[in-house]
This record gives C-alpha cells, structure tokens and sequence, in this order.
C-alpha cells in the first residue's frame, strides 16, 4: 500500500502544475486543486492533489474526508487548538488522515498564511470536504 501511495504521490506532484484552478474557497481559506483523475483499478475512487492556504486569524472547521488524506506542510505557521497553547505546525510536517476521521479546528495564528499540499484519495461522488460546520460541538472527538 505504501508504495502505491508513493507512487500516487509522486505521479500528482509530476503533473500537478499542469493544470491549477482554484476550488473549495470560503472565508479565509483556499484549495487550489492541481490534479484531479480517477484511481485506476479502484471504481468509483478519485485522487486530488492540490494546495490548501489557510489565512491568519482563520479557523478551520472540524471536518472530514470521505477516502484518505496524505501530504506535506509546504510553509509551516504557529496555530492553535481550542483550549491550547499555539503550536508550530512545521514546514515539512507530514500529514496522514485516515478514511472518515474527523480533524482540524485549529486556529492560524501567525502572521502568515499556513500552506499544505494535499492528495486526497476518495470516494468520487462523495464530497471532498464534509462534516461538521465551525463552531458546531456535534461531532467533536
């Protein structure tokens, strides 16, 4: 599996700058999707590369995915969890979310944006991003 990721990966970031739109956008935050293709072998499954920026002062929603979220912090920024002390979430921090697992709700507290390339391996007639809207306490972990 590991290597199938990697080569995922690898195949998103190689023809990823082919083709950029801007997509998912809302208050403070922006997904730029880079590449979007069907997984092969897997019907009905869709692999998205893209960049996520997160404005200073902007919260992201707690929320999940409907497949598996895997990336890289491109350019790190001090955030902030409810309850507490902002942390650095580091440029060249991996990122791994499972299948449905419910993340976020942290605050970007620097001065600069926070930046993460994103490959999102999903359910295609799904929504990328789902769940909980900010400040609901439904679904918090």
């Amino acid at each position: 599996m590991y290597s199938i990721l990697r080569l995922v990966v690898l195949l998103t970031c190689s023809f990823g700058l082919l083709v950029s739109f801007p997509a998912l956008a809302q208050d403070g935050m922006k997904r730029t999707i880079l590449r979007q293709a069907d997984l092969s072998g897997a019907p009905g499954m869709e692999v998205v590369s893209s960049i996520f920026e997160i404005q200073p002062g902007t919260t992201v929603p707690w929320h999940f995915h409907h497949g598996i979220e895997t990336g890289l912090v491109l350019e790190g920024a001090m955030i902030q969890y409810p309850g507490e002390k902002p942390q650095m979430l580091a440029t060249g921090t991996p990122v791994f979310i499972l299948r449905e697992e419910m993340h976020t709700a942290y605050k970007v507290v620097d001065k600069k944006p926070l930046k993460i390339f994103t490959v999102h391996i999903v359910d295609k007639s799904k929504p990328l991003f789902d769940g909980v809207k900010q400040g609901s306490k439904a679904l918090q972990p």
